[in-house]
């Protein structure tokens, strides 16, 4: 028996979810964010994550005041993505999606018909665009130090460990990617 997978495609809050399979998902979000990809060019890429293909939608949900989710975007920009950003807040999308609240952070994303919860690195969603495996997405809960949007300059290089989790359609996770712990440096 074969499994359709149906991700959101109506975020709209007020209004019932209207389910589409993945592939008319990933046609709405390309020609959603078609205007945005021209006018946003792929920065150069760091050694960590090689360009995404050009233009590579992406579609986050943010609240307004977040600097770090701005930092965040800003690091996907940088490695080739095209985002759409709603600065609506992510409360009500993650849940509509079906993410677990367990697994919660300050900003929600959908890119390739995945979830993309809070500071994944953007090598990670490459690789998972690349491996296409059968999970609702990734997700890094909370806010972990030195993860991208949470490494500025105020935290002098510092990394905590973290995991970059593989979220099924069930809930359940495993570790995708594990980020070991870096000190930073002292202040003078």
């Amino acid at each position: 028996m074969k499994h359709r997978t149906h991700l959101t495609a109506s975020i709209d809050t007020a209004a019932p979810a209207r389910t589409l399979p993945r592939r008319a998902l990933l046609a709405a979000a390309l020609s959603a964010a078609t205007a945005g990809a021209l006018a946003t060019l792929p920065r150069r890429a760091s050694a960590q994550a090689a360009p995404a293909a050009a233009g590579t939608p992406l579609e986050v949900w943010k609240d307004p005041n977040c600097g770090c989710c701005q930092d965040w975007i800003d690091h996907l920009r940088a490695h080739g993505f095209a985002p759409t950003v709603h600065e609506t807040g992510n409360t009500a999308v993650r849940k509509r999606l079906g993410l677990p609240d367990r697994l919660g952070s300050c900003h929600t994303a959908l890119v390739g018909g995945y979830l993309l919860e809070g500071h994944v690195p953007a090598a990670d969603v490459q690789r998972l665009l690349r491996e296409k495996p059968q999970a609702l997405g990734l997700a890094v809960p909370g806010m972990p130090i030195g993860s991208p949007g949470m490494d500025g300059a105020i935290y002098r290089g510092r990394r905590d460990a973290y995991d970059v989790l593989l979220v099924a359609r069930d809930g359940s996770t495993r570790v995708f990617k594990h980020y070991a712990a870096q000190a930073g440096k002292e202040a003078a």
